[in-house]
């Protein structure tokens, strides 16, 4: 009998999450039955989501995420012992999957993982994995980039905006990255040929806009929300196009935020705003997949994980993130 290691989510977090919010249990797991296997945990993903999707999990029950998995023991035989899978099993080192229910509660499917080849494993959690198909479905297929636009990009050092920074750049466009940190802007412009970088927390987010991008801005892959994204749509071009895919900015306000409206400019300049979730592209998941893998062996597509060691450090990985302190994606290694 397998003993499994699973963080529990007590309650929704009043502001940053807390340690108290959550408990690390054991569960003595049943043997598989037909059309079943079990998987070992190997790496797994933290993500900004998980936080916003606190308040609808019930209460109790383990946290919500995604994960690498080795299968130890199958009764499926389209899922053969010593493969990997990846999976929305959550926060837990050892799971029962069944075949009848691949995929979970947020709509993520569970797959065996493609041939990375050399590549790491970990990269299923990354630019191979739910937030590459974010960045490449959510920008090409809603902001729809043209050779030679300008392209604003939010939390551009995250697993999905560093990616959609380089997507930009191969398709030709000049790329406005901002994120947090002076270091992180020296990656994103050496290593990853940005265009232009602006560290939000120490520069004017509206006066280095206008620098760098004087005739305006076309498209804007939005992260964050908040009075940034108002700032950035107010100097977009007629026709520009934003794409929404999250709003960490606001995540762990305590207090409905207040800010500037963009409105005016939404209207005036007849722009198209569209947010998403990427399973909208389920059905496509693993083109995604072998797009941004092309990219990788071509050389066009860089990428930078923060591995977190230990199944125990969950809890700070989460915290760690939400804070900004990874550069790429975040993943704890069991």
């Amino acid at each position: 009998m397998v003993t499994a290691k699973k963080w529990v989510f007590v309650q929704p977090s009043k502001g940053f999450p807390k340690i108290s919010d959550f408990k690390l249990e054991e569960e003595k797991l049943r043997p598989i039955e037909d059309g079943e296997f079990l998987v070992e945990a190997v790496y797994l993903s933290v993500d900004p989501y998980m936080r916003a999707y606190m308040y609808r999990l019930p209460k109790n029950t383990t946290m919500i995420g995604g994960q690498i998995a080795k299968i130890i023991e199958s009764k499926a035989s389209e899922f053969p012992v010593g493969k990997y899978v990846y999976s929305s099993s959550g926060w837990r080192s050892h799971t029962i999957i069944n075949t009848k229910q691949l995929s979970d509660g947020i709509g993520l499917p569970t797959i065996l993982l493609p041939d990375f080849g050399n590549l790491p494993l970990s990269l299923g959690l990354g630019v191979l994995g739910m937030p590459g198909n974010t960045a490449y479905f959510g920008f090409l297929e809603l902001c729809k980039p043209k050779q030679g636009e300008t392209v604003v990009v939010s939390g551009a050092a995250g697993a999905v905006g560093s990616h959609v920074v380089q997507i930009a750049k191969i398709k030709g466009c000049t790329v406005i990255g901002i994120a947090g940190s002076d270091e992180k802007g020296k990656w994103l412009t050496e290593e990853l040929g940005l265009d232009y970088f602006i560290n939000y927390k120490t520069q004017n987010i509206e006066e280095e806009l206008k620098k760098a991008a004087p005739n305006g801005i076309d498209c804007y892959f939005d992260n964050v929300g908040g009075e940034i994204s108002t700032t950035i749509i107010n100097q977009m071009n007629t026709f520009g196009r934003v794409s929404i895919c999250g709003s960490i900015s606001g995540y762990n306000a305590t207090e409905t935020q207040k800010v500037s409206s963009p409105y005016f400019a939404i209207v005036g300049k007849q722009l198209t705003l569209e947010g998403f979730l990427v399973t909208r592209w389920n059905d496509k998941w693993l083109e995604g997949i072998d797009a941004n893998l092309k990219w990788i062996q071509a050389g066009k597509l860089k990428y930078r994980e923060t591995i977190t060691e230990g199944f125990d450090n969950m809890f700070t990985a989460f915290t760690d993130m939400l804070q900004g302190k990874n550069t790429g994606k975040a993943i704890v290694k069991v």
